[in-house]
C-alpha cells in the first residue's frame, strides 16, 4: 500500500465520524420520547377485510428537523463543491494550478496548435471476446479516431490476433507487473511526447462499446474550449445476466442521473471511456511526485487499486476542467455473478479509500470525503431500519398496519421508479418491488464495511481480472 497522509487510518477515521453522527440522531431523537397511543385500532377495508392499524408518527418537530438537515447537508456539500470549482477556475497560479482555465488561456493565447486529433487506447488482458465489439464501436463513429492501438498486457489469448485482424495498431507490454496502469504508462512514455497541446487521448476499457456521437461531441467540446482538459464518459450496462444484471443497470442509470443533475460536472473520469488533452496527462506526470502522489514521469499511479479516480483526483488537485456531456454514452460488461461482482466492487471501494487517504483532505477531495462520509451514515441507516422491521415481524402476534411509515415507503418507492425510469419496464418493475434492491444495496454495503476493515487492518489488496465467457452472436454479422 502506498504511503498517505492518513494511510490506514482513512477507515477508522470515516467510521468513527458516521458512527458519531448516527449516535448524536439517535441521542436527539431518544431525548423527546416517543408519544405512543394506547393501542391499535381495528378497521374495515373494502367491506371484508379487518386489520389493526396504529397511528403513531414522529413528532412533527423531528420530521421538520430531519428534513432541514438533510436539505441544509446537501446544499452545503453542493455549495462548497461549486465554490471550490470556480477557485479553482480562477486560479492564476501556474505552481498550484497548472491546469487551471485562467492558466491555460493564458500560456495558449494566440497559439494554434493543430486540430484535435484522437488517438485511442484500449488496455487488454485476454480481452478476446470483448475485444472485437469494442473496435467495431469505434470504427463506427460518425467521427472515427485517428489511431485506435490496443494496449496488449500479458496476454495468454487471441487478443494480438484479433486486434490486428480488425486492422488496429498493438503494442505489447513488456514485463508489466503492474497491471493496466503499468501497461498504459509503458505507452503513453513513448506516445505522450509525440502529441500537440490539441491532440487528445481515449483510453477505453476493452469491454466497453461507445454509442455513435461520443467522439463527434466530445471533439466539438475539446475544439471550442481550449481549456478543456478531459471529457468522461456516461455508462450503462449491457444487456443479460438475468436478476444481478438489472441490479446494475439500474445502478448505473442512477449514476448517470445524478451526473445530469451535475449539469455534466465530473465526479469519476471513469475507466470504461475518458478523454484527455495531451497536455493535461504530461502535467500530471510532471507533477508526481511533488503536489500530487505517485511515481514521476508516470501518468498513472500504478499504487492506486481504482487508477480512473485517482487520475481525476489528480486533475482536479491540478486545476483541470472536466465535463460529462450527456451525449457521451457508452455500454459497459457487467458482473455475471456475486462472487465477480464483489470482488469488482471491493477493488472500487478499497482504491477509492486509498486515494482519498493519499490526497489528504484537501479542496478537491472534499466531495469525496463527504460521499464515503455519506456511504457510511447509510450503511448504518438502512442496516438499523431492516433489523427494526425484522425485530417487528418476530416480536408481534398479529401483523399491525402503521400509515405514517406505509406512506414514507410510497414516497420511497416512487423515487425509486422515477429514477430508472428510462431503462424501461423490466428496470421500473424491479424498483417498485423496494426490497429486492434494498438487499442489494445492503450487499454493496457489505462490501463496503469489508473495505474499511481491510485498509484498516492494513490487509494486502488485490486486483481481480474478470474474463468474459459469452461470445457475441452478431460479431461476425457486423463486421460483414
Amino acid at each position: 500500500m502506498r504511503k498517505g497522509r492518513f494511510n490506514r487510518a482513512v477507515g477508522i477515521f470515516i467510521a468513527l465520524i458516521a458512527s458519531g453522527a448516527a449516535a448524536l440522531l439517535w441521542i436527539a431523537v431518544a431525548a423527546g420520547g416517543p408519544a405512543l397511543s394506547e393501542s391499535p385500532a381495528q378497521g374495515i377495508f373494502f367491506g371484508f377485510w379487518s386489520i389493526l392499524y396504529n397511528t403513531d408518527a414522529p413528532a412533527p418537530r423531528i420530521i421538520l428537523a430531519a428534513i432541514a438537515m438533510a436539505l441544509l447537508l446537501a446544499a452545503g456539500v453542493a455549495a462548497v463543491d461549486r465554490r471550490i470549482a470556480n477557485r479553482s477556475r480562477r486560479s492564476l497560479d501556474p505552481l498550484t494550478g497548472p491546469l487551471a482555465p485562467r492558466v491555460v488561456m493564458s500560456a495558449t493565447r494566440g497559439v494554434y496548435a493543430g486540430p484535435v486529433r484522437v488517438t485511442v487506447l484500449i488496455p487488454a488482458h485476454n480481452e478476446e471476446v470483448s475485444l472485437p465489439l469494442t473496435i467495431t464501436s469505434l470504427l463506427e463513429q460518425s467521427r472515427r479516431p485517428d489511431r485506435v492501438i490496443v494496449v496488449a498486457d500479458n496476454c495468454s489469448d487471441s487478443t494480438v490476433f484479433v486486434a490486428r485482424e480488425a486492422g488496429v495498431e498493438v503494442i505489447e507490454s513488456v514485463n508489466n507487473t503492474q497491471k493496466k496502469a503499468g501497461a498504459l504508462n509503458q505507452v503513453l512514455q513513448g506516445l505522450l511526447p509525440e502529441l500537440g497541446d490539441n491532440d487528445v487521448v481515449m483510453v477505453m476499457d476493452a469491454d466497453t462499446r461507445l454509442d455513435d456521437g461520443f467522439l463527434a461531441a466530445a471533439v466539438d467540446r475539446f475544439a471550442n474550449d481550449r481549456a478543456l482538459m478531459a471529457v468522461g464518459g456516461l455508462f450503462y450496462g449491457e444487456e443479460g445476466h438475468g436478476l444481478i444484471g438489472q441490479f446494475q443497470r439500474n445502478e448505473y442509470l442512477r449514476y448517470s442521473r445524478e451526473i445530469g443533475r451535475r449539469r455534466g460536472r465530473v465526479f469519476v473520469l471513469t475507466g470504461t471511456a475518458s478523454m484527455f488533452r495531451a497536455r493535461a496527462l504530461r502535467t500530471v506526470a510532471a507533477s508526481r511526485g511533488s503536489s500530487i502522489p505517485g511515481t514521476p514521469g508516470l501518468v498513472y499511479d500504478t499504487a492506486a487499486l481504482t487508477e480512473d479516480n485517482e487520475l481525476t483526483i489528480a486533475l482536479k488537485s491540478l486545476g483541470g476542467l472536466m465535463i460529462s456531456p450527456e451525449q457521451c454514452t457508452v455500454v459497459t460488461e457487467l458482473m455475471p455473478s456475486w462472487r465477480t461482482l464483489w470482488a469488482q466492487r471491493l477493488r472500487w471501494q478499497r482504491g477509492a479509500l486509498e486515494n482519498i487517504g493519499a490526497y489528504g483532505i484537501t479542496p478537491p477531495t472534499l466531495r469525496y470525503w463527504a460521499q464515503q462520509l455519506g456511504i457510511g451514515y447509510g450503511v448504518i441507516a438502512l442496516g438499523s431500519y431492516l433489523l427494526l422491521i425484522f425485530l417487528m415481524v418476530v416480536s408481534l402476534d398479529t401483523w399491525i398496519w402503521f400509515p405514517f411509515w406505509l406512506g414514507l415507503g410510497a414516497l420511497f418507492m416512487v423515487e425509486r421508479v422515477a429514477t430508472v425510469w428510462k431503462g424501461g419496464w423490466r428496470a421500473s418493475l424491479l424498483a417498485v418491488t423496494l426490497f429486492p434492491e434494498l438487499f442489494f444495496d445492503m450487499f454493496l454495503n457489505v462490501v463496503y464495511l469489508k473495505g474499511v476493515a481491510d485498509i484498516s487492518l492494513g490487509r494486502t489488496a488485490s486486483w481481480k481480472h474478470v474474463t468474459p465467457v459469452r461470445v457475441p452472436e452478431n460479431f461476425g454479422a457486423e463486421r460483414r
